[in-house]
């Protein structure tokens, strides 16, 4: 991502620009100790988006970026494993939550997050299988997917534009810095830090036990 492409998505989403200065993240130190499970499990403000059955023995949460290419990577090849395998058949509820680490990420998540409820995991699912598309032009990007999902230029701009939305997605990336998220995938399997590679081979090591 240039510099110049940067500038182009904030000078389009004033709000962004400012909710990028905020200090709260700078704030933030990772966890040392135990994770306050009744923390970590709490939803954001904006609501908790998951998939699965709210009553399955394991939950998995995954904090990610839009942008991040380990991210896609994981979404594009582990993912539809992970649905078919444990989300479909309601052995795993899993939650995805927002941890964008540039500017372009959180403009795609303040989108997904404008949009109706039922278009959030699409539109999540589009960022990662076009991603090398387009973050090369953020701005031209995510304009395109957006008119695509039924976004207006209207409401395209006034999205990239809603400081609300932006705060609420900051907080749920401070308050995952003090739970010692950093690196990005990161997952948390029923409560505790997933160690292991990102793949659902590794993983099963961790889930199948919990299942019993």
């Amino acid at each position: 991502m240039t510099q110049m492409n940067r500038r182009i998505l904030l000078a389009s989403a004033a709000s962004l620009a400012c909710a990028a200065t905020s200090p709260a993240l700078a704030q933030n130190q990772p966890a040392t100790g135990p994770i306050d499970l009744a923390a970590l499990m709490a939803p954001p403000a904006l609501g908790e988006m998951s998939l699965g059955s709210e009553t399955a023995k394991v939950v998995i949460i995954e904090y990610a970026s839009a942008s991040c290419p380990h991210c896609a990577e994981f979404a594009n090849t582990q993912f539809p494993i992970l649905m078919k395998d444990y989300v479909d058949t309601g052995k795993v509820r899993f939650i995805f939550r927002e941890f964008p680490h540039n500017d372009p990420a959180m403009g795609a998540f303040m989108l997904a997050r404008c949009a109706p409820k039922d278009r959030y995991f699409p539109l999540i699912e589009i960022y990662f299988k076009t991603q090398e598309k387009w973050v090369t032009n953020p701005l031209a990007g995510l304009k395109e997917i957006a008119l695509q999902a039924g976004f207006s230029e209207q409401t395209f701009t006034a999205c990239l534009n809603n400081q609300e939305v932006a705060k609420k997605i900051f907080e749920v990336r401070a308050k995952a810095e003090t739970f010692g998220v950093q690196g990005i995938p990161s997952f948390f399997i029923n409560g505790k830090r997933f160690e292991g590679d990102n793949t659902v081979e590794a993983m099963k090591a961790v889930i199948d036990p919990l299942l019993g």
